[in-house]
């Protein structure tokens, strides 16, 4: 994963497979896109990072937007995107477990460039709302607990303390991975890879 700088990911890719720096890598498919996007975060004052493979973008350190690219498409992603407003409909949800991040998608990079006044008032928006320190609602719903990981917690006291200890999005994410395998032995497995990474503090599948 490529987590140099922003300039080096434009450059070589994300890193994230086998076809980083090769032509083929899909962050070579937006270059022109990437950069107009660039552009609009910086000069809305975010402060650049390179965060989990991508350019990200904060203010007094909170994660206000990242630049993604995938396959057939870029993006901007809003973590707060939830809470902007959006009387077109022209944020998507990432899928459905996600509550609060949003894209702004777009197909071409001459797209980007097109819908630049959008894309600044999204932006813009999303600053906004860190500025003003607001923080979205949690969901009114939580992903039952696996048994195979509550049971788990209930025999290994290191473990639950450390689980306890997660925010909620890490603790989601390991009921999720555990959750979503449909037979029993494989959630089983599923918890014993994840009491690593929740010993360590992470949520699954973050590095």
């Amino acid at each position: 994963m490529n987590t140099t700088s922003v300039d080096s990911y434009l450059q070589d890719g994300c890193g994230r497979c086998d076809l980083y720096r090769t032509p083929d890598c899909k962050v070579h498919r937006w270059t022109g896109g990437l950069q107009v996007m660039r552009e609009l975060l910086l000069a809305a004052g975010l402060t650049e990072e390179m965060k989990w493979g991508s350019p990200c973008y904060t203010w007094a350190g909170k994660n206000v937007a990242m630049i993604v690219s995938f396959k057939e498409s870029c993006a901007l992603q809003f973590f707060k995107g939830a809470g902007l407003q959006d009387p077109e409909g022209k944020l998507e949800s990432p899928g459905p477990n996600s509550h609060y991040g949003r894209f702004l998608r777009f197909r071409s990079s001459q797209e980007v460039s097109e819908r630049r006044t959008q894309a600044s008032q999204f932006i813009d928006q999303a600053l906004a709302l860190e500025r003003a320190g607001v923080k979205l609602a949690a969901p009114t719903e939580r992903e039952p607990m696996p048994a195979e990981l509550e049971q788990r917690l209930a025999t290994d006291p290191q473990l639950a303390l450390a689980f306890a200890a997660l925010t909620p999005g890490r603790q989601r994410s390991h009921i999720l991975h555990i959750g979503g395998a449909k037979q029993a032995d494989t959630r089983e497995r599923r918890v014993e890879r994840c009491a690593g990474e929740i010993l360590a503090g992470r949520g699954f599948a973050e590095r």
